[in-house]
């Protein structure tokens, strides 16, 4: 997952431009940083014996360009009543730090801990919007991330976290920039399982108002599959029997941000997927270009779109959406992306060809090209820019 701490740290020459959508995703050194009742065990944080509760601050990490934007993303587990909450400090060109930002306290079952967000958070400097840190005045230039971890009692399992990394950005989608060209290679098409969200229509509303709305679950829970794993008949006994594809309520359930009130959460949906001991990250791709290595390598990715009414043709809603998730699972001939939507009213219906200028003007506009990656780590990533700032 994402750039190294190592090779981010390495020296960069003062005098030189940031390029052009400068984005950086780092996977972050759990070895380095300060702990406190806290240590590795096999490369893996864990609490101390004893501990109930402990933390890792990572050490300060300078991207080399100033960055607007935030969003951590962590692969953990939490057994019995134990959970982890992620903080980050960013810090301005000036050296003023701001407050500390909770982006999420997190565990994978809802049992005793309430998965959430935090609302308000806010200062001079910065704002969260649910799982992402904006910067209110000036770009931020540098960030610390800290991880609590805890459980209920010395005697239980601690949790353990595998994997945490941040990816930053200063990119600003424009109306008039080109849309950009295929990549010239075989048309490709993965065999990603399609479940509908409108299937689940009216069911279990408490978890973000029902199926219809659980685009983001559906499009996790379709990727998740696709590497053959997924939760267990007994994680799904609680859905009524009489539910099509329960592995799809699972998930919205295991999503479900309190806070927020619905399961839209970024980092929360590839946490969930990452239980499954997949590799997971929330990043931000430039272009359909960049999505088209993904594809070749034999990685789905789930993006994030927003369409004005009538701007994507074929999509379910003539209305458009303010906020969408769909799986990219392939390439046509021609370039245009071959998408597993879940806005569909069967499974049967869910493979759309979008037009690729279409798709990437709602794709780069409505998220700034945000994407999960989501894999084994057995099966490598493609090789990331070497002109550009590596966003994975």
């Amino acid at each position: 997952m994402c750039f190294t701490l190592a090779a981010l740290l390495a020296p960069t020459t003062p005098a030189a431009a940031a390029p052009a959508d400068p984005i950086l995703c780092t996977r972050l050194d759990l070895g380095s940083g300060s702990m406190s009742a806290t240590q590795l065990e096999s490369e893996r944080l864990v609490l101390s014996p004893g501990a109930t509760s402990g933390q890792w601050t990572s050490a300060l990490t300078e991207p080399g360009f100033g960055f607007t934007r935030l969003v951590a993303s962590w692969n953990a587990e939490t057994p019995g009543d134990s959970s982890i909450r992620i903080e980050v400090q960013a810090t301005t060109d000036g050296g003023t730090p701001t407050d500390w930002y909770t982006l999420g306290i997190w565990a994978a079952s809802d049992h005793a801990v309430q998965r959430t967000s935090v609302g308000g958070q806010r200062d001079a400097l910065g704002r969260v919007e649910t799982d992402t840190l904006f910067s209110r005045t000036s770009p931020f230039r540098r960030f610390t991330l800290r991880l609590t971890l805890e459980r209920a009692s010395a005697d239980d399992a601690s949790p353990l976290v595998r994997l945490v990394g941040a990816q930053v950005s200063n990119m600003e989608f424009t109306s008039g920039q080109p849309t950009s060209a295929a990549l010239g290679l075989d048309a490709t098409e993965l065999p990603v399982p399609a479940y509908s969200q409108e299937v689940h229509a009216q069911q279990y509303p408490q978890f973000g108002g029902g199926g219809e709305a659980w685009c983001s679950p559906t499009s996790t829970e379709m990727v998740v599959e696709y590497w053959g794993r997924g939760p267990a008949a007994a994680d799904l006994a609680w859905v009524d029997a009489g539910f099509a594809n329960p592995s799809v309520d699972h998930a919205a359930r295991s999503t479900y941000d309190s806070a927020y009130r619905g399961t839209g959460n970024w980092p929360f949906n590839t946490a969930y997927a990452a239980s499954f001991g997949l590799e997971a990250f929330v990043t931000q791709l430039r272009s359909l270009a960049e999505a088209e290595q993904f594809l070749h390598a034999g990685i789905p990715l789930v993006a994030s779109i927003a369409s004005n009414p009538r701007e994507l043709s074929g999509f379910l809603f003539s209305g458009g959406t303010n906020g969408h998730l769909v799986v990219i699972v392939g390439f046509d001939g021609a370039g245009n992306p071959i998408v597993n939507d879940p806005a569909a009213w069967s499974n049967e219906s869910v493979r759309r060809v979008y037009d690729r200028t279409q798709f990437e003007r709602v794709w780069l506009r409505g998220s700034e090209g945000t994407v999960y990656v989501i894999r084994p780590s057995e099966v490598p990533l493609p090789p990331p820019p070497t002109d550009l700032t590596p966003n994975w």
